[in-house]
């Protein structure tokens, strides 16, 4: 089929033409259709329910709305995980969905259930709502709203948060692409009624009374409409409150009378509700912010194009004085990780194209192997486009044009090769005419079409398992996965039609071969690796002793080094995170973050911008409690800093603030930050969550873990959660009291809240704006116990009496937040890694708290963030990185239909594994999910040169050359060139962006590192020792050996699965008895398989052993002498005599039983094998042991006899 389509592709050169060009249109519309973003967007599948109850304490959150609403949510489907957060006037809860469920689905289903809920959640503690559908990277725009200088006293920021209410929000609501705009800091406007105390208590008048002269005197109302000769007139009655006169002049009652107002007893005025966050900006006071939060699954360019052209036009509709200013605008991180990939694709690129034309010694050969990689990278676009896969960082980072271009330079080198060793077949012809042209390149094309082919192939299948990924390494590597299928896809198309159809077009047809640069080179490869491989060849068993010592000493290595989840990204910005004690004000709050700016300010001219975040936001998806925020540092480019290193910026900037008292500093970076907590529901890259029912217990355990974890290596400052401490004024009644007045908890309670909290009696438009009238104390008396104590409560007799004789008002410690995890309460302790791998932090911390910590009977820990992410990936490894092996290892059988020769080039992936393993160690960089793609993606390109070797080594045979040792130098002479080239190409293409320090590249570093390192071990070691095993394996050793080559076959084999099982389980040995690896060998060994499938085949044919021969049924026409036709029907059914049928189906038995025997031999001889490797690696291992001891013996006596 391939050469039918290679020859197709050749002589119809206008057909593939056409869909050339129709490829290159179709890959240009959908390049401006693809959406782009920095990163791809790993934040699970969940839903958010918020209920906001401002009257209620963090435990009467957890038992009137958090638990019911958990309770009625417990029985949805596909559901992973729940976790929630209850404190002081807000609970959130976080359901987190399986990722293959549909969010509206999820919605709907939360939805039905929360209907249930609120029949369980007391009247008027708060109504719950489903938060915006978002992910951690919907904030794509943060902006402030400040004034401008000279505007500072005409502009309060009350008048701020009004106009971001009611002019910016409502504007940018409309935008396409966004789910919602929340807002952040300022006063919300307030028509407030401030009640004084002695005025109501000299007229007897209660806050009810207030409250209910409000209600009844803000109201509209019609009265249908009359008819008037032939005009009908409605009637409106116009009775709402328009301004504070207004307000002043409602009546409250009537003594003697006499009317008492709203201004007889309390100040009327604007105010604002009682607020949990605050914004502030450079030191210079209080701002207020807007977050616009983009809908999931939305285009990000599209989205953002949108809300910059919204934002220009909001700006000329503010009022004099008054700007919008970004302060977080992902539209620069976007910028600088796509610059990266354009970089690295570019360099990458134009290496490539210059070791083509190097190799090839051919400007045009080059060229039309170059033009592959447009094409490829066109057709990768439209398929990404059309599967709804966006470009960014990851999914178009991990493009190596190399691998695109590998079946294309197979192909055009073997066409100038036979070109030129072929023209004696055209004695007197200097240019081939076009047929001739268009022969040898079909037969050059098929010829070595297999190897093209079969290497694109098995490059993608390589990729496959990674589609099974699921969880956070999912969302990351799967995008990568998908494109580089894409793209591989396309160029295997492009080198079966395209290139044949170029290559005949384009090529030079003259016979006549100039030497150039690039036989120079080839010359000097020759000199130096053909004396090289005469060495090897004379010194077979050193050179092989060596490869495995090699790679024992790299698994060694391997076994050493730390693990992390994912190298963490770059974004450019920081954030620093602030916590303050327990129970600081707000306003504290606010002078400590602006002290903390103006040092940052003064310090860090690195720092352009510092918006600080405190608290809550108007949607709280990231409820903090106001003693806590994060001050966002938007950054000057990083060739700007005075240090090379984000950590050391960390550190620096941390060192400064450290003047401030009482605070604690953490600082991160903002897209980390955001998608630690959405994921894990905490911030810090690792948290040891601590598990039981007492609050304060769980607070003295984290207490003790923090203490023990904080002098480990690479542990920044431990973070406990606070979950205790707040100070509360517990307001507790007496109910003997109050059943001897007569008084109610309901009544009580609404005098409490109204004079305080502050209660909405009604509504006052201003146009199309509404704000709330609210009743409350003035201000001066809500700043002390006593006014609580004083405050007076009506009695049904209509005298009052202080709220000290019936309650008792104290301050008390209650708890801040209470934390659960499905239903389980739980605290955690929080920390960042610096310096050191998290997989090595984490485990020694392990071992610290098994030695040391004793928990209560109940109570236990788990760990989450990175760490969890990172042992969760290493498991779906411990499944992909074996199956990508056990494809290519099936595929090179079926490819070879050789067992032997699929064993030969499957060394190649040992091999690699050397180099990559050495260049991970040499660059100090732990291993991580990223450096594990990078291990599947090698393992599929180094089988590539040991397929064109072997493939010609076996072409060369079938051509009648029966010298073994001739047939090894010609073919490794013939196929240098490509090996070399092909190597190169898919090794350097891979060096910008092993060597980019730009924005993100620290993402892909340790992929193309892995890459780039295994591929140059792959290519040395394959050259050399390849040609040995196959001589080995044609020949045999005639030489004794200790261990026969079977054995030796089956511990290479053994050693390769398992220690790649080993890397993707973070190095977690467990020793095997001799049964057991007995037993794996039989169940995974390919030719014992092949044995019991023949055996099943036998014994299928045995059936067939009475078979009777198929019915023949004849029609003939015959015309006849009057013009008809005759017809003639014949049937023939041929039946031997039964004997036949008796021997036949013996004959087929005793194939069944020869099968069965030649299985148990099989069987047999794999038992001894594994046997005899089993106890010469035991001995191995006790000749060892022994000699180290007798080794420490001699030391220790060296030792004694120094001191004497």
């Amino acid at each position: 089929m391939l050469d039918k389509i290679i020859h197709y592709s050749i002589k119809h050169k206008l057909v593939i033409g056409f869909f050339t060009l129709v490829l290159i249109a179709w890959g240009s519309y959908s390049l401006t259709q693809l959406p782009i973003d920095a990163v791809p967007d790993i934040t699970n599948n969940q839903v958010q329910v918020i209920t906001q109850a401002p009257t209620l304490g963090a435990q009467e959150v957890e038992q009137f709305i958090t638990a019911p609403i958990e309770l009625a949510l417990s029985n949805i489907a596909n559901v992973i995980e729940k976790r929630s957060i209850s404190r002081s006037g807000i609970s959130v809860i976080t359901i987190v969905f399986k990722d293959n469920v549909d969010v509206y689905w999820a919605r709907q289903q939360v939805g039905e259930k929360l209907k249930e809920a609120e029949a369980q959640i007391p009247k008027g503690l708060g109504e719950p709502t489903l938060a915006p559908i978002t992910t951690g990277l919907g904030e794509i725009y943060h902006y402030v709203i400040h004034t401008k200088p000279g505007f500072e006293d005409k502009y309060s920021p009350t008048d701020l948060r009004t106009i971001q209410d009611w002019i910016v929000r409502r504007q940018l609501a409309g935008t396409e692409g966004l789910a919602e705009v929340s807002g952040w800091g300022g006063f919300v406007k307030q028509y407030e009624i401030a009640l004084d105390n002695d005025k109501l208590n000299s007229l007897n008048i209660s806050i009810p009374e207030i409250y209910e002269a409000l209600e009844k005197n803000n109201e509209n109302t019609g009265g249908s409409y009359i008819e008037q000769r032939s005009s009908a007139y409605f009637i409106r009655g116009l009775g709402q409150v328009k301004s504070l006169q207004d307000i002043e002049k409602i009546v409250v009652k009537n003594i003697n009378e006499i009317p008492v107002l709203i201004r007889d007893v309390a100040k009327v005025q604007f105010g604002s509700a009682m607020r949990y966050g605050a914004v502030t900006r450079n030191g210079e006071g209080e701002v207020v912010a807007g977050i616009t939060l983009m809908l999931k699954g939305e285009n990000f360019n599209n989205v953002i194009k949108n809300v910059k052209e919204r934002m220009t036009q909001i700006q000329k509709s503010l009022p004099e004085g008054v700007i919008i200013e970004p302060f977080i605008d992902r539209t620069e991180l976007v910028g600088r990780a796509i610059g990266t990939v354009e970089k690295n694709l570019l360099e990458g690129g134009l290496i490539v194209v210059f070791i083509l034309v190097l190799l090839l010694g051919n400007l045009r050969a080059g060229l039309v192997v170059a033009s592959v990689i447009p094409l490829a990278m066109l057709f990768a676009i439209s398929m990404m486009n059309l599967f709804g896969v966006s470009g960014n960082l990851m999914s178009l980072g991990a493009i190596d044009f190399g691998l695109i271009v590998d079946g294309a330079v197979i192909i055009v080198e073997s066409i100038v090769h036979r070109i030129v060793i072929n023209k004696s077949l055209y004695p007197g012809v200097n240019r081939l005419s076009s047929q001739q042209m268009d022969e040898e390149v079909y037969s050059a094309a098929s010829k070595i079409r297999n190897s093209a082919a079969f290497g694109e192939i098995i490059i993608l299948i390589v990729y496959l398992p990674l589609f099974a990924l699921v969880g956070i390494e999912g969302k990351m590597f799967k995008p990568m996965a998908q494109t580089v299928a894409f793209a591989i896809l396309g160029a295997f198309i492009l080198s079966l039609t395209y290139i044949p159809m170029m290559s005949a077009l384009f090529l030079s047809r003259k016979t006549e071969h100039k030497h150039n640069i690039s036989d120079s080179l080839m010359s000097f490869f020759h000199k130096v690796y053909e004396p090289m491989l005469t060495t090897v060849l004379r010194f077979k068993k050193i050179t092989i002793s060596l490869s495995i010592l090699l790679f024992a000493f790299a698994l060694w290595i391997f076994s050493t080094m730390g693990g992390e989840f994912i190298p963490t990204l770059e974004e450019g910005d920081l954030t620093v995170e602030i916590s303050m004690m327990q129970g600081t004000s707000l306003s504290q709050t606010v002078k400590t973050f602006s002290k903390a700016e103006e040092i940052i300010r003064k310090e860090f001219p690195e720092v352009k911008q510092a918006v600080t975040r405190i608290g809550s936001a108007e949607i709280p998806t990231d409820p903090m409690p106001i003693e806590r925020g994060d001050m966002m540092l938007s950054m000057k480019p990083k060739e700007e800093w005075r240090v090379n290193s984000r950590e050391e910026m960390q550190e620096m900037i941390e060192e400064s603030l450290s003047v401030l008292p009482g605070v604690n500093v953490e600082v991160t970076q903002p897209m980390q930050m955001r998608f630690n907590e959405l994921m894990t529901g905490i911030r810090q890259d690792v948290a040891i969550k601590i598990y039981g029912d007492d609050l304060d217990e769980l607070t003295t355990e984290a207490g003790k873990i923090a203490k023990l974890i904080a002098p480990v290596k690479g542990v920044s400052e431990p973070i406990v959660e606070r979950v205790t401490g707040l100070p509360q004024i517990i307001v507790e009644y007496n109910r003997d009291k109050m059943a001897q007045y007569g008084l109610t908890i309901s009544d009580i309670n609404m005098i409490l809240k109204t004079a305080f909290a502050g209660n909405v009696a009604g509504v006052v438009f201003e146009g199309e704006q509404r704000f709330d009238l609210v009743v409350r104390l003035h201000r001066e008396l809500r700043e002390d116990i006593s006014n609580i104590e004083n405050l007076f409560v009506p009695l049904p007799s209509g005298n009052k009496v202080p709220l000290s004789q019936i309650a008792e008002v104290s301050i008390k410690d209650a708890p801040a937040q209470v934390s659960r995890e499905n239903g389980k309460r739980r605290i955690y302790v929080g920390f960042n890694v610096r310096g050191r791998d998290v997989e090595s932090t984490v485990e020694e911390i392990e071992k610290i708290l098994n030695d040391k910590l004793d928990l209560p009977p109940g109570y236990y820990t788990t760990y989450g963030g990175q760490f969890q992410n990172l042992r969760e990936a290493n498991k779906r490894l411990s499944i992909a990185v074996p199956t990508a092996l056990v494809l290519i290892l099936v595929l090179l059988y079926f490819t070879f239909h050789s067992f032997k020769q699929t064993l030969l080039i499957f060394t190649a992936i040992p091999l690699s594994a050397i180099g990559g393993v050495f260049a991970l160690w040499l660059r100090d960089m732990p291993f991580s999910i990223s450096a594990g793609i990078g291990f599947i993606a090698l393992f599929g390109v180094a089988v590539l040169n040991g397929i064109v070797l072997i493939g010609y080594f076996n072409q060369l045979q079938q051509e009648g050359i029966t010298d073994i040792i001739e047939r090894v130098k010609r073919g490794t002479s013939d196929r240098l060139r490509p090996v070399i080239m092909t190597a190169s190409v898919a090794s350097l293409g891979f060096l910008p962006m092993a060597l980019s320090t730009s924005a993100g590249a620290e993402v892909q570093k340790p992929l193309a590192t892995v890459v780039i390192g295994g591929l140059i071990s792959a290519t040395l070691l394959t050259l050399l020792v390849l040609p040995i095993l196959y001589i080995i394996f044609s020949t045999g050793i005639k030489s004794k050996l200790k261990i026969p080559m079977k054995s030796m076959l089956t511990v290479i084999l053994f050693a390769t699965l398992f220690s790649f099982t080993g890397m993707a389980q973070a190095q977690e040995v467990k020793p095997m008895s001799v049964q057991e690896c007995i037993k794996r060998a039989l169940q995974d060994n390919l030719k014992s398989k092949i044995s019991n499938l023949e055996i099943q085949q036998s014994k299928s044919l045995e059936k067939t052993g009475w078979d009777i021969d198929k019915t023949n049924v004849l029609l003939t026409q015959d015309p006849t002498s009057g013009g008809n036709i005759d017809n003639s029907l014949s049937i023939a059914q041929t039946i031997s005599f039964p004997t036949v049928y008796a021997m036949h189906t013996k004959v087929l038995r005793q194939q069944t039983a020869l099968s069965e025997k030649s299985a148990s031999v099989t069987r047999v001889e794999l038992i001894k094998d594994v046997k005899l490797a089993y106890y010469n690696l035991l001995y191995s291992i006790e000749r060892h042991r022994l000699l180290s001891f007798q080794d420490s013996i001699y030391a220790n006596f060296a030792e004694r006899a120094t001191v004497r």
